[in-house]
């Protein structure tokens, strides 16, 4: 019998584990290096590709439409965005200082109002009851006043008789006891003369107590008079609160309040605010506290755009930082002349730290290859590089300019532009549109700004 066994020394060797994890490991490696050498290979023909002359690609036009711009050097501003809070600077909350029912109401919500401008009235029977009465208490205090004062008048009158009359009894009691004296009159008469003399004087100290208490009682009409005038000013203020008035000039707020409803002092009747000048309330954090200086300009954003909707400065910064947060308040005062901003609104603000001249050019133009920014220069071509005017189509300007492709170093976006930091120089002219049709070296036939493709790409 003959054996099919293989002797031992031809047996197959047989794989063990670590032999296959060693020859994948190749195979993947190998694939690596490979895909790196074709995708550089590809990156490297991109960009020299056109640079090595010959005709181009078939299905190429001759030269690609683009848009042009000068690039020129404009303000770059160092800036942070926060989220704050507007308050106007003129606002009140209107309350009654009466009760009562609301029988007039004199303007609606969303007018605007100056001082003075009346809003509503509060029943104003009861008061105008009062007023009347106060009005009838002052006239009768009036009057005692003036009867008063007409007493006082006439007493003072007689007084002045009195006086003469003691006169008169004081030279005639002299007169006797000179005539007693000499013996020409008797002693009888010169008592007589004394006894008058005596009820002259009486009769003047009478009148002189007489006038005093009269003097009194003008001062206490006086007091009733005043009395009654503060009782009539009362009256007359507490009518006049029956009708509320604005105290500011602004914008009246939700009224919701009715005829005949009943309010009170401390019922909410509305708001009057004047959005014409807002305080921005901002909360900076404690790192930039000292970048804060009063002055530094700060801008209201339109939500979701970098449009600009006010600008203002900072007005006050807080000397107390706060616990929990670890922020520093910070004010800041815009005027609202287009109207487009209201109390208590929530807004984007930017603070600009600072500015200066920079190169700036629109995030349009910047293109991405492998990572790295570049812009197309428009540059004079080369005669290998542009195409033989016989190639063109009749009508066909002929290009003069190439699209260079030059890596730049970019900063940070200011609005629709990007800050260049490295690469290119004010002057130089750059690609704006048409950069998806366009790679190293492609001829290009610069368009008027705005004008569409499509037309022109008809005039030829």
């Amino acid at each position: 019998m003959t054996s099919t066994d293989a002797p031992p020394s031809e047996a197959l060797p047989i794989a063990t584990p670590s032999d296959r994890r060693s020859g994948l490991s190749r195979w993947l490696l190998a694939g690596s290096i490979g895909i790196l050498v074709l995708g550089g290979g590809f990156v490297g023909w991109r960009l020299i590709a056109p640079r090595l002359g010959g005709p181009p690609m078939a299905g190429m036009p001759p030269g690609v439409a683009v848009t042009l711009e000068t690039v020129q050097t404009g303000q770059v501003q160092n800036s942070s965005e926060f989220i704050g809070r507007l308050e106007a600077q003129s606002a009140v909350a209107l309350q009654p200082e009466v009760s009562g029912r609301v029988v007039q109401v004199y303007v609606s919500a969303g007018d605007r109002v100056t001082p003075g401008t009346p809003i509503l009235l509060i029943s104003p029977e009861q008061s105008q009851s009062g007023l009347t009465s106060a009005q009838a208490s002052v006239s009768a205090a009036q009057a005692a006043q003036n009867t008063a004062q007409s007493q006082l008048r006439a007493l003072e009158t007689r007084r002045l008789e009195l006086e003469a009359d003691l006169d008169l009894e004081q030279k005639e009691y002299e007169r006797a006891v000179t005539l007693v004296e000499a013996g020409a009159l008797s002693v009888q008469d010169l008592d007589l003369a004394r006894r008058d003399l005596d009820v002259a004087r009486a009769a003047l100290n009478s009148g002189v107590e007489e006038i005093a208490a009269a003097r009194s009682g003008v001062a206490q009409a006086r007091a009733s008079l005043g009395q009654a005038e503060a009782a009539r000013a009362g009256a007359e203020q507490d009518l006049q609160d029956r009708t509320v008035f604005a105290p500011i000039a602004g914008i009246v707020g939700d009224l919701p309040i009715k005829l005949g409803d009943y309010v009170a002092p401390g019922t909410l009747i509305t708001s009057i605010t004047e959005n014409a000048s807002l305080e921005l309330d901002l909360n900076i954090p404690l790192g930039q506290r000292s970048e804060l200086t009063l002055g530094l300009p700060v801008e209201i954003l339109q939500g979701g755009s970098d449009e600009v909707l006010s600008t203002g400065s900072i007005t006050f910064i807080s000397p107390q930082a706060d616990a929990d947060t670890q922020t520093v308040l910070v004010k800041a005062r815009f005027t609202n002349g287009i109207g487009r901003l209201q109390d208590a609104q929530q807004v984007q603000a930017r603070i600009i730290w600072s500015q200066e001249p920079g190169v700036l050019v629109p995030t349009s133009a910047v293109t991405r290859l492998g990572g790295q920014t570049f812009l197309y220069v428009a540059e004079a071509g080369e005669p290998d590089e542009l195409p033989p005017p016989e190639s063109l189509p009749p009508g066909m300007p002929a290009p003069e300019q190439v699209a260079r492709l030059r890596p730049v170093e970019l900063g940070a976006i200011q609005g629709d532009r990007y800050h260049v930091i490295e690469g290119i120089s004010p002057g130089e002219t750059i690609v704006v549109s048409g950069i998806l049709n366009l790679q190293d070296g492609t001829p290009i036939l610069p368009k008027p700004m705005g004008r569409p493709l499509s037309q022109v790409l008809s005039d030829w």
